[in-house]
């Protein structure tokens, strides 16, 4: 901005001469003012991805930190073919799924386990350990006397295969790919490498010998180092302040603050010399200038926000330019973070004020990193440095800051984590819908209804069981659940020719958030709210919540789809369907027609197959019962049996027209019965029974009270019966 602005300056006053001085002179501003920042420390990779490169570090971990890792093993892509429905002119269906085998190298020292697994963002592995896709987890803790992975050492031979000792890494086997398009996933890790709390002690353990440094490091949760551990001290000098005594046979490392009473140093001495500080005073005291970019920026991993790149910010009012930015490969809160980056603008805002001061007294505990106190001066100072003289001892002092124990809260913001929810088992139901008419549409046509306790159910593979205890692949649910349950009282009987206002029914769905809706006439008259009842398929128009899964469903249309002889056949505990269009429809050729079929569904979190009868079994293919019966008598005696036919398929109302038969021919089984037995049978092709007097004597002979059962005859099933009684 700068340079536009000084450049066109430049060039009204003096030409193109003055036009290039000025865009020099703006440059030099520009730099000043928007030149990036210093960073400090090893720099935070939230870009970083899991990778397979030769020569790259693996990193030592401390504490619980969240880490790419490095691949170094893997296997090429496995394909699965799975092929279900055939047979009786239907195609069969392959599907195809591809599967990996790999090992990714965590960190370069021990750790004690791995919590929570993310790929391509999604969490694969919850912090209780389950995988939420197909596959196998195996995790080696980096011990000095691991045993080699039984895959890698199948694949690669006994002989050939490391064990990798000292170096913590895990093992995917058959991971599911199909989740993340077929490839690798990009893989993060929440390693745990350390129970306790963090010191700086951990930080050199295995790299610096004959030391001492039990020093805390509160706030950090983790910490990542895999580059040089001097950056990594670097990083934490400004933050963690700590004095180095190597005057004893150890290094020791130890707070700045350690020392609990602060000596309190005689006066000046003065010095005869005149080049000596101070003169007569025997002191100097400096505030020197601030600094062109002092600490204002800390980046570090927010724990807050599953481990994703943070900032904090010191108060204060700004510099011009950039700030100084520390990063800081370490798992903190926003909270935390915030304290650091406040104490460490404090400490270099209080440091500005320096003292040299001249002793002549030799005492052993007034020496570099030491806390004392000055006559005359107030507050508390270090002593950062000295010098002996003839004249005395000069002591460089440095200005304690008085930083106070909180400096309040951070905000560590908006987080979207992925939710970390326990695999659910799989509830299943199997029925057989009515025919709708349409050509198209398979006869019979068989639905299964998956569903689920938890929306984290991932859906599950559909198997049918023919009665051999064989289960035949059918094909995936997919992940959306059906809304299925359980009555949970008996539904009493009413007329299927009426809406019924007064009768409800209460059910309980599999999981609580599973909702049903309340529906208009008008859109019952649509087929809406449509759901299995045991063996009666109902319509309701109002579903009251009563809380925990459990719905009142009133306002009844009984008896729908042919389904009326099951009316009074209900019970506590039956299943409970809603055909709302969710379901997966099944082959019938791949289901066959054994009558005790059961098709099965097994899902991650199923350790046995979930089965499941097929309700309403035929259906389908049965051609609905007869209605309106009537008997009528002749004067001489005759009797003439009428009844009016229905046609599968045919659930609209058509003004005028009559509904097409949707079978080859027409046909009925007319039986004559008493409790015991059937006494006479007809077989008829209309819808007219007519009987002669002496054959109306016959029957009244053999069962006063009979009953008449009527049955239409269809192309592969006969209906069910139609009785009216004989008086």
């Amino acid at each position: 901005m700068a340079t536009l602005i000084l450049s066109a300056v430049g060039q009204y006053f003096g030409g193109q001469i003055g036009s290039t001085i000025g865009a020099l002179v703006g440059r030099q501003i520009d730099s000043l003012i928007f030149k990036p920042g210093d960073r400090e420390g090893a720099r935070l990779t939230e870009l970083k991805v899991t990778t397979s490169s030769y020569g790259v570090p693996i990193a030592r971990h401390f504490g619980r930190m969240r880490v790419a890792g490095q691949i170094v093993w893997a296997t090429d892509l496995i394909e699965h073919r799975e092929k279900h429905g055939n047979g009786k002119g239907n195609a069969a269906t392959i599907n195809y799924t591809y599967t990996a085998s790999f090992a990714v190298a965590l960190a370069s020292r021990p750790i004690v386990s791995v919590g929570r697994i993310w790929a391509d963002g999604k969490l694969v592995r919850g912090a209780a350990g389950d995988l939420k896709v197909g596959g196998t987890f195996r995790l080696y803790l980096g011990t000095g006397d691991q045993p080699a992975d039984p895959l890698l050492a199948a694949a690669e031979g006994a002989d050939r295969c490391p064990a990798y000792r000292s170096l913590a890494y895990a093992v995917f086997e058959d991971l599911q790919l199909s989740d993340f398009g077929n490839r690798i996933p990009t893989l993060s890790f929440e390693v745990i490498a350390d129970d306790g709390a963090l010191d700086f002690a951990m930080l050199l353990g295995g790299v610096i010998g004959d030391v001492d440094a039990k020093v805390a490091l509160p706030g950090l949760s983790g910490l990542s180092n895999e580059g040089a551990l001097s950056e990594l001290l670097g990083a934490l000098d400004p933050l963690f302040p700590v004095d180095c005594d190597a005057c004893g046979t150890l290094l020791t490392i130890q707070p700045d603050r350690l020392q609990g009473t602060p000596i309190a140093l005689p006066e000046a001495a003065t010095s005869t010399k005149r080049e000596d500080f101070g003169g007569n005073a025997g002191f100097a005291r400096k505030r020197s200038a601030a600094t062109e970019q002092p600490v204002a920026v800390l980046r570090y991993y927010d724990t807050d926000r599953d481990y994703q790149p943070g900032a904090q910010r010191a108060s204060g009012r700004p510099v011009p330019g950039q700030p100084r930015t520390i990063e800081l490969p370490a798992a903190l809160a926003a909270t935390a973070a915030r304290q650091l980056v406040e104490q460490a603008a404090k400490r270099a805002q209080w440091a500005r004020q320096t003292v040299s001061w001249r002793v002549t007294q030799l005492d052993p505990a007034v020496r570099p990193g030491a806390t004392v106190t000055l006559p005359g001066h107030p507050g508390l100072w270090r002593i950062s440095g000295w010098e002996w003289h003839d004249q005395g001892i000069d002591l460089g002092l440095t200005r304690l800051s008085a930083i106070s124990a909180s400096t309040g809260t951070a905000d560590p913001g908006r987080a979207s984590p992925a939710p970390d929810e326990a695999l659910a088992a799989t509830a299943l139901a199997a029925v057989e819908l009515p025919w709708d008419g349409n050509s198209a549409t398979p006869v019979p046509r068989l639905l299964a209804a998956a569903s689920s306790p938890s929306a984290a159910w991932n859906g599950a593979s559909l198997y049918v069981d023919q009665g051999d205890g064989a289960l035949q692949l059918l094909g995936p649910t997919g992940r959306t659940r059906a809304t299925i349950g359980t009555a949970l009282g008996a539904l009493v009987p009413a007329s299927p020719l009426l809406f019924d206002r007064h009768r409800s029914v209460t059910v309980g769905l599999v999981g609580a958030d599973l909702q049903l809706l309340d529906a208009t006439m008008r859109q019952l008259a649509m087929g809406a709210n449509r759901a299995v009842l045991g063996s009666e398929i109902i319509q309701f128009a109002g579903a009251q919540p009563l809380g925990g899964g459990q719905w009142k469903l009133s306002g009844l249309w009984r008896g729908r789809g042919g389904t009326e002889a099951a009316i009074a056949g209900h019970a506590p505990g039956e299943r409970f369907v809603l055909l709302d269009g969710t379901g997966i429809t099944l082959d019938p050729a791949a289901v066959g027609e054994v009558p005790g079929a059961v098709i099965a569904a097994i899902g991650l979190a199923d350790p046995d197959p979930v089965t499941a009868p097929i309700g309403l079994r035929g259906i389908g293919v049965r051609p609905l019962t007869p209605v309106h019966a009537r008997l009528t008598r002749g004067a001489d005696g005759r009797l003439e049996l009428r009844w009016t036919r229905r046609a599968r398929g045919g659930w609209s109302w058509s003004d005028g027209v009559d509904l097409p038969l949707n079978e080859q021919s027409e046909a009925y089984a007319v039986t004559y019965n008493d409790s015991a037995a059937v006494l006479a049978s007809w077989e008829l092709p209309g819808s007219t029974l007519s009987l002669s007097a002496g054959e109306v004597t016959a029957l009244t002979a053999l069962a006063p009270h009979g009953t008449f059962a009527i049955r239409q005859r269809g192309d592969r099933a006969i209906s069910e019966p139609l009785t009216i009684t004989l008086s």
